[in-house]
């Protein structure tokens, strides 16, 4: 039980909500409420965040564990402003240069940037997707794939854990094009352990580091931290920050593209 009237930041609440539905199966927004002595409405937020995040599945009253036989998650992701990931990815292309190693990690924006990116010539692309193995595959501009080994998770067409972190060392890239849940005045963000691992190894072997994140993610916070905002060299999005986020990102000479 959660002392009451203790403080408990939005992040860290958040992924007790998403233990507690993943060992339950579900849950309502009263017994949340009560268990961390909350407003409904604070835990009504909480979960449309998770399931923006494609953490949890919202239903009425309440929320419950995401179904692998269900509906694709990641589909609905995939539709969740597409527009503006579209854009993102066009900027991406003009970012990258034929003949370079890339690596993307596992997300709805990064497939959508591997769509456009497949185009460009001789590339060598790195990663943990199936997904976006596939796209580059299959691709007019005959990418040299490496699809990354390790323990597979079916939600996410994507390979993760310390055989997975082991690999990408064996790597050396130009860039890593990376993909987070939130970004605020201090952090890039996460709310997969396992992804956020994965990412923080790409970004330790690469040149430079590309985040891409469309505008509802600014601001926001997830539990498990990617990258410093000097730990990135370009932000790509399909908006400019607001003036505080902005004045952040300049501080940590963060080239920023919208």
């Amino acid at each position: 039980m959660i002392r009451r009237n203790a403080y408990i930041r939005p992040s860290v609440r958040q992924a007790e909500i998403c233990d507690l539905i993943a060992k339950r199966g579900e849950i309502s927004v009263g017994g949340l409420a009560e268990k961390f002595d909350a407003s409904a409405e604070t835990i009504r937020r909480d979960l449309t965040i998770l399931a923006d995040a494609g953490q949890i599945r919202k239903v009425h009253g309440g929320a419950r564990s995401l179904s692998p036989q269900g509906e694709g998650v990641f589909d609905a992701r995939m539709r969740r402003n597409a527009l503006a990931k579209r854009l993102i990815a066009e900027k991406v292309v003009a970012l990258v240069a034929p003949q370079q190693t890339v690596f993307l990690d596992t997300g709805s924006t990064t497939l959508i940037c591997a769509e456009a990116m497949a185009r460009i010539k001789k590339l060598t692309v790195v990663t943990n997707s199936t997904r976006i193995a596939a796209t580059f595959a299959e691709g007019a501009g005959g990418a040299d794939v490496y699809l990354l080994g390790g323990r597979y998770r079916s939600d996410n067409a994507q390979t993760v854990g310390a055989e997975t972190i082991t690999e990408v060392a064996r790597f050396r890239a130009d860039m890593a094009i990376i993909t987070v849940a939130a970004i605020d005045a201090g952090n890039a963000m996460d709310f997969s352990n396992d992804e956020a691992q994965v990412a923080r190894a790409m970004i330790a072997a690469s040149a430079q580091t590309i985040i891409v994140a469309d505008h509802t993610k600014f601001n926001r916070a997830a539990p498990f931290n990617v990258c410093n905002l000097n730990g990135i060299n370009t932000l790509v999005s399909d908006r400019a920050p607001d003036t505080a986020l902005e004045g952040a990102l300049i501080d940590a000479n963060v080239n920023v593209q919208w």
